[in-house]
């Protein structure tokens, strides 16, 4: 039988997980930020996020997670990608 230290163990790892899959994510979306920048886009890219939303809720659907809760998600992370995109714009 699995004790409480050890769930919290196995929680601990699956954290450690997401940030790293954090990191390797903003290290793409900021690559995405210099192209934007170097080509004259926007950083915001309402249509490209109405996908993702839209990928996101079925994605949390298949997995059993509550499509509101992946969607609050998601809007962090893009406003924090948006707000990267305009940092590199106003440095290049």
């Amino acid at each position: 039988m699995e004790t409480l230290d050890d769930l919290r163990k196995s929680i601990d790892n699956i954290d450690n997980a997401i940030v790293a899959m954090f990191a390797e994510r903003f290290k793409v979306t900021d690559r995405v930020g210099y192209y934007k920048a170097a080509n004259g886009l926007t950083a915001k890219d309402p249509a490209r996020e109405a996908i993702q939303f839209q990928r996101m809720s079925e994605l949390a659907s298949q997995y059993g997670v509550d499509p509101e809760f992946a969607a609050s998600y998601l809007a962090a992370v893009i406003e924090r990608v948006v707000r990267n995109h305009e940092q590199i714009a106003e440095n290049t």
